[in-house]
């Protein structure tokens, strides 16, 4: 057993509260912290939606996740949220400018035992661990869409990460019912990411440049590999905003027009209320989307196929 007991998620997107509740269900004592009493109501909405899915994939019953619900709290100021912790989990929005200055705050008062952890999609531990004042104590613990289902938890240090601390973070992922993933070096992106980025670009990429459609794209991608969704419904299980905001960053880095184009194009949809399968829209409409359905992967007639627009 670990000595983390009371772990606070900062950050109550979607992912937050994942792990939040999956910290929450597995027998920690976990606290959300968001900035504002709105979003803490949101939170527990979203905590509350996950109920079907536990149900269902992990066969318990209400009971269960009732019981799992007794050990959350919820916080609007950073110090009373972080008061007991001996691990906080940022999940906050994927813009350095705003973990910068998140880890700056919570290092004037989280207690000095406190470990850090970042579940950053893409960015390494060395580009915030001066903004902890911590650094031996500071490593990236970085969990899957929906966490209870693909339950993998990729953990990377920083060269000044403590080997301890390092191993009781891969130790508590297993507690919580994650696979851990332990790194052994700095990667943009982990292992899954490096993977799945340039996977969801590519498909951006063909939609932006007018090849195919999104449906069309997945169509082929599922019925060509037997994957159970291609890249459009993927984006729609993580939700816009991650994406959009890594697209944004890296294609404003590098000038890269066709992925500025993608990223305008969700900016679009996300003006619009398609945030994906949290707002019931996105690229599929909820919670019966057209690529779950027996009939999206089957052959067209041939007069459908010729028929003239």
């Amino acid at each position: 057993m670990t000595t983390i007991k009371r772990v606070t998620v900062a950050g109550s997107g979607v992912l937050g509260s994942q792990i939040a509740y999956q910290a929450d269900y597995r027998h920690k004592d976990v606290t959300v912290y968001d900035i504002s009493e709105a979003a803490i109501e949101q939170a527990q909405q979203r905590i509350e939606s996950l109920r079907a899915r536990y149900l269902h994939d992990l066969h318990i019953d209400d009971a269960a996740f009732d019981d799992g619900l007794t050990r959350i709290h919820y916080a609007t100021n950073l110090g009373r949220a972080v008061a007991q912790a001996d691990l906080v989990i940022e999940a906050i929005t994927e813009k350095p400018a705003i973990k910068h200055t998140f880890y700056q705050e919570l290092a004037l008062v989280a207690p000095a035992q406190t470990i850090f952890a970042s579940n950053s999609s893409t960015l390494v531990p060395s580009m915030f661990m001066a903004d902890t004042g911590r650094p031996e104590k500071f490593l990236n613990l970085h969990f899957a869409n929906q966490v209870w289902l693909n339950n993998t938890a990729e953990i990377m240090g920083s060269p000044q990460t403590a080997p301890a601390v390092f191993d009781e973070v891969v130790a508590f992922a297993g507690e919580i019912g994650m696979i851990p993933i332990p790194l052994k070096k700095e990667q943009p992106g982990y292992i899954l990411n490096s993977l799945l980025i340039p996977f969801l670009n590519a498909g951006l990429a063909l939609w932006t440049n007018g090849v195919a459609e999104p449906q069309v794209i997945d169509k082929t991608w599922m019925k060509a590999t037997g994957a159970p969704m291609g890249p459009f419904a993927i984006l729609d299980m993580i939700g816009m905003r991650t994406p959009y905001h890594i697209i944004l960053t890296k294609a404003t880095r590098e000038n890269d027009a066709v992925m500025l184009a993608a990223a305008d194009k969700l900016k679009a949809m996300m003006d619009a209320g398609k945030l994906g399968a949290e707002s019931g829209e996105g690229f599929y409409t909820y919670p019966d989307p057209a690529f779950q359905q027996a009939s999206f992967l089957q052959a067209e007639s041939a007069d459908q196929v010729l028929a003239p627009e």
